[in-house]
This record gives C-alpha cells, sequence and structure tokens, in this order.
C-alpha cells in the first residue's frame, strides 16, 4: 500500500529537489527515501526503478526549462530574443543545478518525441535561430553552437571556473553580441 502523502508527482518533485542539493548524478532512491522518512520499497509503487526516476525529473526540467525559455522569448525576435534565450537559459541553468543537469541525460527517442515540454524546447530553440535565415545544415550547426556555449559558460560559472577580475555578466554580454554576429554573418557553405 502507498505511504499517505506520497504521489508520484510528489516523489519526482522532491528528487528534482534532491538533485538541485547534492547533484543528479547523487540522487538516490535512498537518499529520496531518507528525506521522504521511509523505506525504499515504500517509494517503488510511485517509481520503477532509479532509471524511471532520473527520467521522470528530466522531464520536469524540461518542463521548467521549457516555460522559462518560451516565456523569455514570447514577443522577440533577432538579438533580443537571443539574448532573452540566454538570459534565461543561464538563470535555470544556475538556479537549478541538478535539474539542469537532468536536462543533459539521454532519453529514449520515443520519450523526447512523446514529450511536449522536450518539443516546446525544440521549438522555441528553432524559432530563435530561424529569425536569422540560415538554411540547412548552417541552421544545426547554430544551434549546436549556442547550446555548446550557453552549457560550456554556465558550467563553468557553476563551478566557480572564472576567477578573472572581469565582470563575469560583461563577459556573458560580450559572448552574446558575438554569437549574434556570428549568426548574422554566417558563411553558408555552397
Amino acid at each position: 500500500m502507498a505511504r499517505a502523502g506520497l504521489t508520484a508527482d510528489r516523489v519526482t518533485e522532491a528528487a528534482g529537489e534532491l538533485a538541485d542539493e547534492a547533484g543528479f548524478d547523487n540522487l538516490t532512491v535512498s537518499a529520496l527515501a531518507r528525506r521522504f522518512g521511509v523505506a525504499d520499497a515504500s517509494l517503488y509503487s510511485h517509481v520503477r526503478n532509479l532509471q524511471d526516476l532520473r527520467v521522470r525529473v528530466a522531464l520536469r526540467a524540461a518542463r521548467i526549462q521549457a516555460d522559462a525559455l518560451t516565456a523569455a522569448v514570447a514577443g522577440k525576435a533577432g538579438k533580443d530574443a537571443l539574448a532573452a534565450f540566454a538570459a534565461a537559459y543561464r538563470d535555470f541553468a544556475l538556479a537549478h543545478p541538478g535539474l539542469y543537469e537532468a536536462t543533459q541525460l539521454r532519453l529514449d527517442p520515443e520519450i523526447v518525441a512523446g514529450c511536449a515540454d522536450v518539443q516546446r524546447i525544440f521549438t522555441t530553440t528553432n524559432a530563435v535561430v530561424a529569425a536569422y535565415g540560415l538554411p540547412e545544415p548552417a541552421h544545426t550547426d547554430a544551434i549546436r553552437l549556442l547550446r555548446s556555449t550557453f552549457h560550456g559558460f554556465t558550467n563553468l560559472e557553476a563551478r566557480g571556473g572564472f576567477q578573472a577580475a572581469r565582470d563575469v555578466r560583461s563577459s556573458w554580454d560580450s559572448i552574446i553580441d558575438a554569437l549574434d554576429s556570428a549568426l548574422r554573418h554566417w558563411q553558408v557553405s555552397p
């Protein structure tokens, strides 16, 4: 019998909070059970196993990130959309380090295809880049450039990797300017 008050949604929410506190890689069923004050077995009526729990956290993270990204770019285009998207991405990654790690989990293609929130992230990202009018494969290359830049920067920032005297925000703003310029002047190969 399921313990009163525990639901799959509540377990997933608590797992996301634990991931933010301890790191997504440190998320375990045992640690989560301790948080609820129950035996590990009590959680298995709500999640199948650790992988199921991790996927649930990743999908919850996708919803939160999708909400932030889509709200940020609404009504914007070009550099304004790029800067808003980048700021929302960075804010999410820094405010929710464990959930952000969860967004990096490789998901089964069927789960990706069936998850409206993951699809919203793709749609929003594509819309930001589409405003620059890049044909394929440059469009895909540009998305990869943005994702790797934002991921790398926020990963280094979260780990205290920027020790130079220059303000991190100033560097971030310069990077957004450089990315906008790169997207506007992309050399399309024949």
